[in-house]
């Protein structure tokens, strides 16, 4: 079995005065006194907040090629995008690949974001451990994971001793 969570908060850039752009697109809105919604508001802006609006809706597109399985979740929270993603296949099946091309290419579009994933293959190069993945400034690395694993006996109990035969 494998299994998967992580999550991402996604910035445009790695900047603490415009990383987020959302909110300084609402101030923008309040100043100008602008009609109509805020989606229309930021297509139209050449600035920083149009292309954090841009990078988001790169990675919905992106999104929407990925097959269709567990959870994958991406939406606006507190004036920030951010996704999420779970999930328990019986096997693999190539979403391990899956999963950590989606996570390096929210890095590619978006260079600012953040987040880590923790992913657990039991029949896989680390069967008894989960592998964490930090995405910092574009980057995905792979780190070994000293909170849940190893799996056995952290989590799971190990299996009995057959007894010997007598």
């Amino acid at each position: 079995m494998m299994e998967y969570h992580g999550w991402v908060t996604i910035r445009q850039m790695a900047r603490a005065d415009r990383g987020y752009g959302y909110n300084s697109l609402l101030e923008q809105q309040a100043a100008d006194d602008h009609d109509g919604p805020l989606e229309q508001q930021g297509a139209h802006d050449d600035g920083d907040d149009g292309l954090l609006e841009r990078q988001v809706e790169e990675i919905r597109a992106y999104l929407a090629q990925l097959p269709d399985y567990g959870l994958i979740d991406l939406r606006w929270l507190n004036g920030s995008p951010s996704l999420h993603v779970a999930g328990q296949p019986n096997r693999d099946g190539g979403w391990s690949d899956i999963i950590l091309g989606l996570f390096q290419r929210i890095g590619q579009i978006a260079p600012g974001s953040y987040g880590l994933l923790h992913l657990w293959d039991d029949e896989g190069t680390h069967p008894n451990e989960f592998r964490v993945y930090r995405l910092v400034r574009g980057r995905l690395s792979e780190h070994a994971d000293t909170l849940l694993s190893p799996t056995i006996p952290t989590l799971e109990d190990p299996e009995p001793n057959p007894e010997p035969d007598s």
